[in-house]
Parts: C-alpha cells; structure tokens; sequence
C-alpha cells in the first residue's frame, strides 16, 4: 500500500529528476545573428586547410583534421568544460559537469572496449590503449595541471575551443601553455627518472569485457555520489548560454545539452582511434610547436632528450601538419570559431586586466609543464587513461580534484573571482 503525498508537496525526487538546486536554472537567451564575417573566415580556413592537408599528406592526416574541427564544433555548442565542471563541485556542490564527464567517460569506454578489444582500425592503424606510469610525475603533473587550469581559465580542450571563438585572454594561456610544454621538453632530463611504477591496465587482468563493466561501474558510483553531494548542498544553477530556440537551429547555433555533447565528443574521440591507432591528446602538439619555434630562433631542439626518445626524433623533424595531435588541435581551433560565429556569440575581447593577464599566462605554464610530468592532460590522462582502463586516468582525476580545491584558494589573488552558494548561477 502507497500513500500519496500532502496536497501542495512538492514531488518526490528520483534519480531520473534533475538534481536539486538553490534556483530554477535560468532560461538561455536568444542567439544573437549570425555573425557572417567570422563564420565565412572560420569555413574558408577550415577548407583551406583540408584541402592542403589532404593534397600534401594524404587521407589519413586529412580525416583526423576533420575530427579536430568536429571535436571544436561539439566542444562549443555544448559548452563541455572541464575546468568549469571541476570549480563549480569544490566550490559549491554543483556536479553537473562531473555527471556529464561520467556520461563521455563510460561511453568513451564503451567504444574503446569495442575498437581496441577487437583490433579494429582505418588506414592500417593498430588501436593501442592509454597507459601511464604511476609515480611521483603523476602526481606532482595532475596537481600542478588542475591549478594552472583555475588559474588559466580553461583545460587543455577548452583552451583550444576557447580560442577559436575569440576569447583573447585564452590565448594568453595557450602561449603559456607552450611555453610551458616547450620548458619541460627541454629540461626533461629533470624529471623524466622519478620514480614510477609500470601502467597498470585492468584489461591485462579481466580482458576488455570485465574492464569495461568495472569502469561503467565505478562511474556510475561516481555520478550517484556527485548527485547526492548536489541534494545535500543545494548549490547555484550552472548558467544557460544563448541558444536558438528550435531544435533543428539548435544543431548549427547551439547550445546543446551537455549530454549529447558528451556522446558526440566519445563517438569523434573513437574516430581518432580508429583512425590513428592512439587516443585523442592535445598536449604533446604544445611541446612540438614551441620546440619548432625554438629552432626557428636559433636553438637546437633535436639535441634534447625529450626529442631523441624512440619516434620522438621524427615527429621533430617532420610538418606540423602531418602531425596527428597537431592537427586535432588545429581543427578544434576551427571548429570552434565555425560554431561560435554560427551562434551569433564569436567576439575577440578586449581591456584583458593585467592580474587576469599574468594568471592566464601562470595558468598555462603550470598546466603546459603538469602534462609534461603527468604523461597527459585532461584529455590524453584523464579522458583517455580511464576509458582505456587505464589505473593513471583515475589517480590523474582524483588528484586534480585536490589541484583545483588549491586552484580555487589562489584565484582571488589574481582578481579572479570563485563560485559562492548565495550567487544566482554558478
């Protein structure tokens, strides 16, 4: 026997209602015009850019730039951050973003469990899993990673897509970011004999079946207890972007729901794998680009140690554009201004405040040298490393969590301000 609840009670909660906040979530505002100058720009570049990809190095270098610029267009009109995700949960309890990561996660691990377990690549590529080793640089590389990434303003993907829509204090931070990646390649003697143990991937042990179903589990686990964290604390909605109103408009000018964000960014990241035969990475094109400058200006890059590890020598000497992270990186850069322009939203901003200036810069090293150490960043560690049922993606995740608690305490320094339970969004 059920008893129905008082008249004027408000409904019971489910796991299927959405999580408790302290307001409504506000309504997104109407997309602003397309702006046509940008996007004809962004989509010249775009075909520009493919068609010499495509004349000068084949199919293969060709279809992973188009990922890139598939990854740059989900990554905007869906507004998947990780940086945002994280600072909204420390500061306030809000774990829609950490739900969302759980949504791309497992089905990233769904698809890799096929596409790997099964030895299934395009082009003649053999798909390898993420592994990294477990040691001090992980550590040490996750924890300086998260706080350059609060200090920055943006992860590694959401530095990319940040600057392809025109936000000019992100480019601040990619600078910084490759300064960084260039500083830790060239003293990698430094820090590249921590002690570690080997990669531990749970497919070694219980095959890519039994990896697989204890990812999906332990991130089931992970999205009930960030949504009982969200009940208990009540925090801020997280804020609407402008959006166009019909569904069908909605795919070209945004937003979309994070959620179909997530699926579309795991089934492009499956097609970089198959593809390439490696996961989706961002960081390790910061180190070839600034290590590329460095010889343009006169040094001499091939004589480190970081470029003269097995393959590292080739991808040195070889075009950017022929390099596999190069060009992904480059098509979300594209990508992102296509989607921003198409949105009525792409704007270069001005008056950048010097304390916000020198964080975005800061931001960047530290993130630029923590990927180094850690192997990877939020997407090559993180996103690639447990979907691939990798032991290093779960200690990376849970020590950026400490990272960013960290990054959070140093952003007011910097004039930067922080979620608060009071605000109207978060």
């Amino acid at each position: 026997m059920t008893t129905a609840p008082p008249a004027g009670a408000p409904p019971r909660a489910t796991l299927l209602s959405p999580s408790p906040t302290s307001s409504p979530a506000p309504r997104a505002a109407q997309a602003p015009p397309v702006r046509r100058a940008p996007l004809i720009g962004a989509c010249a570049v775009g075909v520009a850019l493919a068609g010499y990809v495509f004349a000068a190095h084949g199919s293969r270098p060709g279809v992973l730039l188009l990922l890139g610029i598939g990854l740059g267009f989900a990554l905007f009109h869906s507004r998947f951050g990780f940086t945002s995700a994280w600072r909204q949960l420390v500061a306030v309890g809000n774990g829609t973003g950490l739900r969302a990561h759980t949504l791309l996660l497992g089905t990233t691990a769904t698809l890799f469990a096929l596409v790997i377990g099964t030895g299934t690549g395009l082009f003649g590529s053999v798909p390898a899993a993420s592994a990294g080793p477990i040691g001090v640089g992980l550590l040490v590389g996750a924890f300086l990673f998260a706080v350059g990434m609060q200090l920055g303003g943006a992860c590694a993907s959401g530095t990319l897509f940040a600057v392809g829509s025109g936000q000019s204090t992100i480019v601040l931070t990619l600078f910084g970011f490759i300064a960084g990646s260039t500083l830790a390649a060239w003293q990698f003697g430094l820090w590249s004999e921590l002690p570690a143990f080997d990669p531990y991937l749970l497919s070694d042990h219980v095959g890519w079946f039994g990896s697989w179903a204890l990812t999906v589990v332990a991130l089931a686990a992970i999205w009930f207890v960030a949504r009982t964290v969200q009940a208990r604390r009540n925090p801020p909605p997280v804020g609407a972007p402008p959006s166009a109103r019909s569904s069908l408009a909605r795919v070209v000018r945004g937003s979309w729901p994070l959620a179909v964000g997530a699926v579309v960014l795991a089934v492009l990241g499956a097609g970089v794998l198959l593809v390439s035969g490696g996961a989706w990475g961002v960081t390790s094109a910061f180190s070839l680009w600034g290590s590329k400058a460095v010889g343009l200006l006169g040094g001499a890059p091939e004589t480190w140690a970081y470029w003269r590890q097995p393959g590292s020598a080739a991808q040195l000497s070889g075009p950017v554009l022929a390099d596999r992270t190069s060009l992904t990186d480059l098509g979300i850069m594209v990508g992102a201004a296509v989607a921003a322009a198409a949105g009525g939203v792409w704007q270069l901003h001005r008056g950048i405040p010097a304390r916000t200036a020198l964080a975005a810069v800061l931001g960047g090293v530290l993130m630029g040298i923590g990927a180094r150490l850690a192997g990877g960043c939020n997407i090559g560690a993180y996103l690639a490393g447990i979907a691939s049922g990798s032991l290093h993606g779960w200690i990376w995740g849970g020590v950026a969590i400490l990272g960013t608690w960290a990054g959070l305490r140093l952003r007011p320094l910097f004039g930067l301000g922080n979620p608060k339970p009071t605000d109207s969004v978060c």
